[in-house]
């Protein structure tokens, strides 16, 4: 099984940049699909994008599209969010997530992963 810790979050001002991290242990990082998930105050944990095992496949919310940017490198066992123009409505803790998949699989459900980091903090000030 992986280990996920997230790291990156704080805050910002509206209309700034966060990177987000997302470090992995335990296991051969490569079988693994990635997504990024949040959750806003007062709401359910919702899909924010997803990588495929070799970061050839990616996709996004339409509420994040244009502005996100999700990576991975897989000799270092990392997985990357580029938040750019951040919005208030993208306060939320963030959550990377993890599941063995088959090559180019991509999943945008929470029932799709296996495991989860404990979530970063980030908040847009107007």
């Amino acid at each position: 099984q992986v280990q996920l810790v997230e790291s990156g979050g704080g805050l910002v001002q509206a209309g700034g940049s966060l990177r987000l991290s997302c470090a992995a242990s335990g296991d051969t990082f490569s079988k693994y699909a990635m997504g990024w998930f949040r959750r806003a105050p007062g709401k359910e944990r919702e899909f924010v994008d997803t990588i495929s095992r070799s970061g050839r496949t990616t996709y996004y919310a339409d509420s994040v599209k244009g502005r996100f940017t999700i990576s991975r490198d897989n000799t270092k066992n990392m997985v990357y969010l580029q938040m750019n123009t951040l919005k208030p409505e993208d306060t939320a803790v963030y959550y990377c997530a993890a599941v063995p998949a088959a090559a180019g699989w991509i999943g945008t459900r929470t029932y799709d992963y296996q495991y989860w980091g404990q979530g970063t903090q980030v908040t847009v000030s107007s």
